[in-house]
C-alpha cells in the first residue's frame, strides 16, 4: 500500500478547492492499494482556505518549534499542520505503509528539492518513510 496526497488523486481538497490529478500516477499505480491523505484537512483546516506559507525555516523547523506556518491573511497555522502530519502519520502507520507520494510545493507535502520541505514530508522523512514528491 503507497499513502499519497488526495490531490494528485483528484480529490479537490487543496488550499484553493481544486485538485492536482495527475494521471500518468493513478495510471502507474493502478494495481496498488493506496491510502489518499491531505494533512492540512486532517489538521482540521477547511476547503477552501487562505494559502499558508512556511515562515523562518521548513517543515523540521516547524516540528522543532522554530518556524511557523502563516496564512496570507496573517494567521498562524502551525497547530493545524502539526496536527495534520500526526494524524497522516498515524494513518499510515496504521496501514503499515512504507512509501509515500506528496504533492510537491506544498507546505504539507513538499519534499524540498527546490522548495522547503514541509511538515508532513519532514515528519514522515524523519521516521524513516521514503517520500517522493510529484507535481
Amino acid at each position: 500500500m503507497i499513502a499519497i496526497s488526495a490531490c494528485l488523486l483528484g480529490f479537490k481538497c487543496r488550499y484553493d478547492g481544486k485538485s492536482k490529478k495527475n494521471s500518468a500516477l493513478i495510471k502507474l499505480l493502478e494495481s496498488e492499494k493506496i491510502l489518499p491523505i491531505c494533512p492540512e484537512q486532517l489538521g482540521g483546516l477547511p476547503t477552501p482556505r487562505a494559502p499558508s506559507n512556511l515562515v523562518e525555516g521548513d517543515g523540521f523547523d516547524v516540528l522543532d518549534g522554530n518556524a511557523k506556518v502563516i496564512n496570507s491573511f496573517g494567521d498562524d497555522n502551525t497547530e493545524a499542520f502539526i496536527k495534520g502530519a500526526y494524524a497522516a502519520l498515524d494513518m499510515i502507520r496504521e496501514q503499515k505503509i512504507k512509501r509515500c507520494f506528496l504533492k510537491d510545493k506544498s507546505p504539507s507535502c513538499g519534499r524540498g528539492e527546490k522548495y522547503l520541505t514541509g511538515v508532513t514530508a519532514a515528519l514522515l522523512i524523519r521516521k524513516g518513510y521514503i517520500v517522493e514528491e510529484f507535481s
